[in-house]
């Protein structure tokens, strides 16, 4: 739960309805233009009512600039971020050939592993001569290699389950997987800050969704007790199956999943568990196994478990991973398997190269190394920035770090600002948040350096202290330098 400050929740609240006033205005003015206007098609309905878009055209379309900047290279430590500009107000954006070297603090590259690997790298290039970039072929008809089957049999290895599918996009896997799993006459129970993708396939699904509060295991107690002793709508027969759906690290919060009491609490009722490990695996845990090594979890009381190859794997796709029985029938009974084009061979390299440099199986300890890395880069960079006063949401060793924004003028204020100081950051607004929790998401990697984060904190602190982001008392300056001093 966040706790908004009074006044700045009311300059937030008064913000928007300055906005959403003229806006309705400008659209009341666009009405009468129509009138007069003989272009529109007769006897067709609007493609898109005023009121469908409204939140785009005028409030987005003001700051698209902070938003989908194109790069023109690996999203490495430094990125080069191609430079556009605007004859039109912000409606439509043209690119240039110049670029500007920025610090990457936007991309969730959390091991490194996204730019050229010595070991990664040459495997991925052979991979690309011997198989092609693409199988043209689904899983079931000629789109399974040696090297997607390889990959299932390391994937269940690296989490430790009996068995593992994989998928050729991680939005997809959760999507599609949900409504492969339940349907009608059964309940999902989702957290309430569930990522968009788990949303989708629990609407898909057919089946009834409740959700519990955030991250509250006494609230997704009193949900299952409730609808177990309810039963199904109308007809008050007992589900035919309850799944309760967690994230290990929520990608917009930055927090810990508090997996052991959701467990405990499943257990109690004979839920069954799926765990979405998107922004955890590879990325937390002394081996990199995720929130389960991390928080002390056996992995067999996890029924299913959810991961993309994104995020800390550098490549693109996702998994499930379960007992055998279970990716069998997912391999039978899911259209992403049996209808989309499977993963692409040197994508599907990429990641078994990663986890056996995680694994240490590439014969060095740069595995090692990259997770001690990102967890003390991430450890130190969110407490220096609550050191400086800014308002950081999330846990300890999670390298997803959002920084609260609030106030919709501010969000175009802080990415200008940073960006024009060779930072680049994500910010992100409604409908990805609430209306009035803007924020940028900071991501931190392994390939970052002490003088990259030293130089990223100076930048965003000097913008934040420009566009009023700080809501904390800051700290003693001391205090911030001895913090640095155990970096090095």
């Amino acid at each position: 739960m966040i706790n908004i400050p009074y006044l700045t929740a009311l300059t937030t609240l008064f913000s928007y309805g300055l906005l959403f006033a003229f806006g309705q205005l400008r659209d009341l003015f666009r009405k009468f233009l129509e009138w007069f206007s003989s272009n529109k098609l007769q006897g067709y309905a609007p493609i898109c009512l005023g009121l469908e878009d409204f939140y785009t055209r005028r409030l987005y379309l003001r700051i698209q600039d902070c938003f989908g900047r194109p790069i023109a290279s690996a999203p490495d430590a430094w990125i080069d971020v191609v430079e556009r500009y605007s004859n039109d107000y912000n409606k439509t954006l043209k690119r240039t050939t110049n670029t500007t070297r920025c610090l990457n603090l936007g991309s969730y590259n959390y091991l490194g592993f996204a730019a050229a690997d010595e070991y990664c790298t040459p495997r991925v290039i052979e991979s690309l001569n011997k198989f092609s970039p693409s199988t043209c072929s689904a899983r079931v008809d000629g789109g399974t290699t040696v090297l997607h089957e390889e990959l299932e049999d390391l994937v269940a290895r690296f989490v430790g389950k009996p068995a593992a599918v994989v998928f050729g996009m991680g939005y997809v896997t959760n999507s599609a997987i949900l409504p492969a799993l339940i349907g009608k006459g059964a309940l999902i129970v989702s957290d309430s800050l569930n990522h968009n993708s788990i949303v989708n396939g629990a609407r898909g699904s057919g089946a009834t969704v409740r959700v519990f509060q955030h991250n509250t295991p006494s609230h997704l107690e009193e949900v299952l007790r409730e609808q177990i002793a309810t039963g199904q709508p109308r007809t008050r027969r007992p589900w035919k199956k309850i799944i309760v759906v967690v994230e290990g690290i929520y990608s917009m919060e930055g927090e810990l999943c508090k997996l052991p009491e959701i467990i405990a609490v499943c257990k109690k009722y004979k839920a069954y568990t799926y765990l979405d490990e998107a922004h955890s695996i590879g990325a937390v845990g002394k081996t990199g196994r995720g929130v389960c090594e991390l928080l002390g979890v056996d992995p067999a009381d996890v029924d299913i478990m959810m991961g993309t190859f994104t995020k800390s794997f550098g490549s693109c796709g996702g998994y499930i991973a379960g007992s055998k029985e279970l990716v069998k029938y997912l391999k039978y009974a899911c259209p992403a398997h049996l209808y989309a084009t499977s993963m692409s061979p040197p994508a599907v390299q990429q990641v078994i190269s990663a986890i056996k440099v995680i694994l240490g199986e590439d014969g060095s300890n740069r595995g090692a190394q990259k997770l001690a890395r990102i967890r003390e880069n991430s450890n130190f960079f969110r407490s220096e920035l609550q050191k400086m006063g800014f308002e950081v949401l999330g846990d300890n060793d999670s390298p997803v770090m959002p920084i609260m924004l609030y106030n919709p003028a501010k969000i175009p204020a802080f990415s200008r600002e940073c960006l024009n100081q060779k930072v680049a950051v994500v910010t992100v607004a409604f409908p990805a948040t609430p209306l009035l929790l803007a924020r940028a998401r900071i991501c931190i990697s392994a390939s970052h350096t002490k003088e990259d984060l030293i130089k990223g904190l100076e930048v965003i602190s000097k913008v934040g202290e420009l566009v009023g982001i700080k809501y904390f008392p800051v700290e003693p300056e001391k205090q911030q330098l001895e913090g640095r001093e155990k970096l090095e």
